[in-house]
């Protein structure tokens, strides 16, 4: 037996236990009211009174045996779609949120042939009497029948969640928070004073009656309306405030960061509604975050960022900023490709730029662009950094420090430039990318070309050393001056002082 079947027979059994509990005690003290308290036969009572303790003992548990079996018999087709372990059906779904009222349909059935047939037994006594018996019955039915709903409504709740797991927001089913509120308030306030008005009035167009019976009918209508209205508020009241803790609750989580949380939707009214609104804004918030993350990952973080704050408006061109850059370029990458099988050059340059994407964002920069085996590296826009200088200067020894430490069989060449460049969006509204334009770019660029043919193997411009902050720039030391490819000027070029302190020993 699967667990969903085994799930269904413990529910039936819960709710067959609740059922026959709400009706026989309905039953009861429907019994007890009219036969004791209430004395509807004048002439004859115990005759009377023996018949309709007859009939009410016959019929009882007949009408609760022929409503279980019939009960069991719609519940059929929910068992075998638990048993079968597959998504339900439309058809399969609406039984399930149409079982509460069915269970009550059936309820409402026999309650309402109670009082007929009793109606009829009492009508050949006292026609009074048997107006009185036949309104009580069909009180007492209303009442056992809205008790009956609200238990149903909530034991069936596990089986609800697999009926509703994944599917659209339900279309509303059955009373929602208004209509149960007012159920209560009918069960615990409506319904005894209505019999209680009905006691009163008994006692008026009849004045032989027993003061002290009308009294304790009273007053078994008053305890009635207590603790029936006290359990119906507090079923009603649970089944609202539950699922809301719930989605509170997953609220909390979301405003965390976990855009997993999900809230089980069990529920066929505007409480399910509000339970599949949560669950659709999480799943949004969840894919709105993993765009985010996506697009961070395919243009940079910052630039992201940048953008998001801008609502997304697009801005084509740039504006002039204070930049510095770090151009890094594998070492030999050629013959890499010809020596080794084409997964491990891969494997190889996915932990060259893992590296480089970790130093850089470390030290507060963003990978513009990958270039093949190079990687181009932005320090001051689109975000304004103190000292730009510095950190593209520490970025560089500490991706040449990890690279030489940590990449056996790959080296690379480092350079690193700073200074006015235009920075923003080129390309058209359609198709565009966030760049930085300049000659810091083009120098850091064939740095890195010389770099790769001298042992330094990081070089920067003498430019950038003198734009960042002493305490990074204590750590390099000017070199020679070299006339770099596409340049007119000699450019003085500048490397970490421990490879001048390496190479010397």
């Amino acid at each position: 037996m699967s667990d969903g079947a085994k799930l269904w027979r413990r529910t039936v059994r819960r709710l067959t236990l609740s059922v026959a509990v709400a009706n026989g005690l309905g039953g009861l003290l429907m019994f007890l009211l009219l036969g004791f308290l209430v004395p509807f036969a004048p002439e004859g009572p115990d005759r009377h009174l023996a018949v309709n303790a007859i009939v009410a003992a016959v019929y009882l548990p007949l009408s609760l045996l022929a409503g279980t079996l019939f009960a069991l018999r719609r519940g059929k087709a929910i068992e075998r779609w638990l048993d079968s372990g597959r998504p339900p059906t439309p058809e399969e779904r609406r039984r399930v949120l149409n079982s509460p009222a069915e269970i009550v349909a059936i309820s409402a059935g026999f309650w309402t042939i109670a009082a007929i047939m009793f109606t009829a037994i009492n009508v050949s006594t006292d026609g009074w009497a048997a107006f009185v018996v036949g309104g009580a019955m069909l009180l007492g039915g209303e009442t056992t029948c809205a008790v009956t709903y609200l238990l149903h409504e909530r034991i069936i709740r596990p089986v609800t969640v697999l009926a509703l797991a994944g599917a659209p927001a339900p279309e509303r089913t059955g009373p929602g928070v208004s209509g149960r509120l007012a159920m209560a308030w009918s069960l615990g306030t409506g319904i005894p004073l209505l019999g209680i008005l009905t006691a009163a009035t008994a006692g008026m167009v009849d004045p032989d009656q027993d003061p002290a019976l009308l009294a304790g009918a009273i007053a078994l209508l008053a305890v009635i309306g207590l603790l029936v209205g006290s359990f119906a508020i507090s079923i009603a009241s649970r089944s609202v405030a539950e699922p809301i803790a719930a989605v509170r609750r997953a609220m909390a989580r979301v405003e965390e960061g976990d855009y997993d949380s999900r809230v089980p939707v069990d529920d066929g009214s505007e409480v399910g509604l509000l339970e599949a609104g949560f669950n659709s804004m999480a799943a949004g918030l969840h894919e709105r975050e993993r765009l985010r993350d996506l697009f961070g990952r395919h243009v940079g973080r910052e630039v992201a960022q940048a953008a998001l704050e801008r609502d997304g408006d697009v801005e084509l061109g740039g504006e002039l900023r204070e930049v510095a850059v770090v151009f890094v370029d594998v070492l030999g990458s050629t013959r890499l490709a010809i020596r080794r099988p084409p997964h491990e050059v891969v494997a190889l340059l996915n932990r060259f730029f893992s590296i480089v994407v970790e130093e850089v964002e470390t030290h507060c920069g963003w990978v513009n662009k990958f270039e093949g085996d190079a990687a181009l590296c932005v320090f001051g826009a689109p975000t304004a950094l103190p000292d730009s200088a510095g950190a593209a200067l520490r970025a560089a020894r500490s991706i040449n420090r990890r690279l030489v430490g940590e990449l056996e069989g790959a080296r690379a060449g480092i350079g690193v430039s700073a200074g006015p460049a235009v920075a923003g969006n080129v390309g058209t509204e359609e198709r565009f990318e966030y760049t930085v334009i300049g000659d810091p770019v083009n120098e850091a660029a064939r740095l890195c070309e010389l770099a790769k043919r001298r042992s330094e193997r990081v070089l920067a411009s003498e430019a950038v050393v003198r734009r960042a902050e002493a305490e990074e720039a204590e750590h390099w030391e000017l070199r020679d001056s070299v006339l770099l490819r596409g340049r007119e000027q000699e450019t003085r070029v500048a490397a970490p002082l421990r490879l001048r302190v390496a190479a010397g020993g």
